[in-house]
């Protein structure tokens, strides 16, 4: 029987509100033991391995990521697979999370012992502290739910948010022990737009091909040339080494505005003097907050010794994703 959009909604706003019960229910029990664990991380000289089985494997692997994007080494190790050889990944100074609901599957009964012998110190994130999981912990992460969000009761899934938000929980906690800051983030997240945003100097959002430059006693035809040859609609007047200036497309169009024969005006009759400038070294969103504060298209990018390198175009600068 196909059931109307109200009742679709409401089933929807249900399985949150279990889950968030659920939650809120487990924030209030976490104690001593949190931190316990939360200093087993820490201070391991290891790695943490993260293992599970079923649905809570999914869990591990997405603890795993989480936790090697905030600046704590983590693997994943599969229950089944463990002691089928992938135990060998495990070292004597790691410290194991195990996470599973009942923590008395066959698999886990079978890995937590040696997991135990093995490891630096074995954290249990289960449902049941009573498990066998339990028992061979050194310390027991307590994610127990009065029922899952499923109306039998059966899949998954107030159990598996729990374990998550644990995981989330660790997570945030080490992250504060380690004093990890959005610029480390972005060291993990290199290609992403915050990793662009902190991490890229206006060196590397620069098209190197485009150095588009004239003299000072450059033609007209010398400017429109250059202009014409780049895609930044801007070319640089120079003096020897020395920027005297730019000359923009909407310059020249005023120029030729102004003079009905332009072919005895040289660039330094045309230019705008004292462009903005930056140097190659900065920060790629310096860049970007500069053009943005002077309501400008372009930047000249130059050198330690003042050199002219280069363009910097704000289309490029949001083709990368780098904004303020």
């Amino acid at each position: 029987m196909d059931l109307k959009n109200q009742e679709l909604i409401k089933t929807a706003q249900t399985v949150f509100q279990d889950e968030i019960n659920e939650l809120l229910h487990i924030a209030q029990t976490i104690g001593d033991e949190f931190a316990q664990a939360v200093n087993l991380i820490y201070n391991t000289k290891g790695k943490t391995v993260v293992v599970g089985i079923g649905k809570s494997a999914h869990i591990a692997t997405k603890m795993v990521a989480t936790f090697n994007s905030t600046g704590t080494p983590s693997q994943f190790l599969h229950a089944a697979e463990a002691i089928h050889g992938d135990l060998g990944l495990l070292q004597p100074e790691d410290v194991v999370i195990c996470v599973s609901k009942s923590g008395n599957s066959q698999e886990i009964k079978d890995i937590a012992p040696i997991l135990k012998k093995n490891a630096a110190a074995l954290i249990g994130l289960t449902g049941n502290s009573d498990s066998a999981l339990a028992k061979h912990s050194d310390v027991v992460l307590n994610v127990n739910i009065s029922r899952e969000a499923c109306p039998n009761n059966l899949a998954p899934t107030s159990s598996t948010t729990a374990q998550l938000v644990m995981g989330d929980a660790l997570a945030v906690a080490l992250m504060k022990m380690k004093h990890f800051g959005s610029e480390d983030f972005a060291k993990f997240h290199p290609g992403g737009a915050l990793g662009k945003r902190l991490l890229w100097s206006v060196e590397d959002a620069m098209d190197f091909s485009q150095r588009p430059i004239v003299q000072s006693d450059s033609s007209a035809f010398e400017v429109i040339d250059s202009i014409s040859s780049g895609k930044h609609g801007i070319t640089v007047v120079v003096d020897g080494n020395q920027i005297k200036g730019v000359i923009t497309d909407g310059d020249l169009r005023r120029m030729m505005h102004k003079h009905k024969d332009i072919r005895d005006l040289q660039a330094k009759d045309m230019l705008s003097a004292n462009p903005k400038t930056i140097y190659k070294g900065e920060k790629a969103v310096d860049a970007f907050n500069l053009l943005r504060d002077y309501n400008i298209g372009q930047l000249v990018v130059v050198d330690s010794d003042k050199n002219y390198i280069g363009i910097l175009d704000l289309h490029a600068l949001m083709k990368h994703g780098i904004e303020s």
